[in-house]
């Protein structure tokens, strides 16, 4: 029998909630009545039984991006840094230069009040000295010159410092959002690889489920109502089950295995059944008394719809037919066991 490629199948259902869904003939979803606790646990189970294989998938493809992604955050992380090195370099070197300009124009203030009491000593003096005047009143021009030049030099320092510390601050913000960005990036992929290092498998979860199934046969039983069934492809099963059986005939056509089948049946139907087939007694006679085995009122699991009696091509299954093969080697992936004496008779407990 081929490998079955459930991937589309299983991506959708993965996709489905678990509850609050309205049911809908053909299309049924995890459990969604207000049934028993062990119920819920169980229709939880199967679910994720079922859709741990599309789970896991998604899980790798995630982190696959995910790395891809902390991977271009780290690369947009290292740039900025080299961007902010080079930003703080040039800061220095102009903070450097602008203190250095700053000292040049106190230089050149101290020279200018120099050459102005040098003018007013020269003036001072008698006999008065015009040449050396001249040549005081001359330096102080030229110290004013060289001043307001300095000046001129500190206004472009003090802009160029201005420019290099908004380049600096928007580099250094650079870096913090970068770095940022990349530690989101690595708690999301270690996050990820945490979930798929314990991630359940489809067994596991099955295994769990068959765990409890007879709890459930016992907490459901009594609280059960029509209006706990669904119908799935014209078969009608307890919510409970209908997930796990849409996709067990799903994956069955896939495999060229056409299931169907009769679930649910009321007490009234499997008291009919009792006299049809033949039961010594309708109340107390053995399933195995009758003609065809018919279990007694009150104890079938097809009046809570957790059994089938399946069949194929509109035929009950023989344990010589291709179904059962199939059931036989896949049912229990889906949480359906045989009832050895009934080859078509499958349910949650095989009973």
């Amino acid at each position: 029998m081929k490998k079955r490629n459930r991937g589309i199948r299983l991506v959708a259902a993965a996709a489905m909630t678990l509850t609050g869904v309205a049911p809908m003939a053909g299309a049924p979803v995890a459990a969604q009545a207000a049934v028993p606790g062990v119920a819920k646990s169980y229709s939880s189970l199967m679910y994720r039984s079922l859709t741990a294989d599309a789970t896991m998938a998604k899980l790798r493809a995630t982190l696959i991006e995910q790395q891809a992604d902390l991977k271009k955050r780290t690369v947009t992380a290292g740039k900025a840094q080299k961007a902010s090195d080079s930003a703080q370099k040039k800061l220095a070197t102009v903070t450097a230069g602008h203190s250095a300009v700053h000292e040049k124009l106190k230089s050149a203030e101290r020279a200018l009040s120099d050459a102005k009491n040098a003018v007013a000593r020269q003036s001072k003096q008698r006999p008065r000295n015009n040449a050396a005047i001249a040549r005081a009143k001359r330096a102080v021009a030229a110290a004013t010159t060289v001043r307001d030049a300095r000046r001129t030099r500190l206004h472009q320092a003090a802009t160029e410092l201005r420019a290099a510390k908004k380049v600096a601050g928007a580099t250094t913000s650079a870096v913090i959002n970068a770095l940022a960005a990349a530690d989101r990036a690595t708690r999301a992929v270690t996050q990820t690889q945490n979930r798929i290092a314990t991630a359940g498998t489809a067994a596991g979860y099955a295994a769990q489920a068959a765990a409890i199934s007879r709890s459930v046969v016992d907490e459901v039983r009594p609280v059960f109502t029509v209006a706990d069934t669904t119908s799935v492809y014209g078969t009608t099963v307890h919510k409970n089950v209908a997930f796990a059986f849409k996709r067990m005939v799903d994956d069955a056509r896939a495999d060229g295995v056409v299931l169907s089948g009769g679930g649910f049946r009321t007490k009234e139907r499997q008291i009919e059944l009792r006299t049809i087939n033949g039961c010594p007694d309708v109340w107390t006679a053995p399933a195995s008394s009758c003609r065809v085995p018919t279990a007694i009122p009150g104890r079938s699991l097809h009046e809570i719809g957790l059994a089938v009696d399946v069949t194929s091509g509109g035929r009950t299954l023989t344990r010589k037919s291709k179904a059962f093969a199939w059931m036989t080697a896949h049912a229990a992936e889906y949480g359906f066991v045989n009832l050895p004496s009934e080859a078509w008779h499958w349910s949650i407990t095989g009973g």
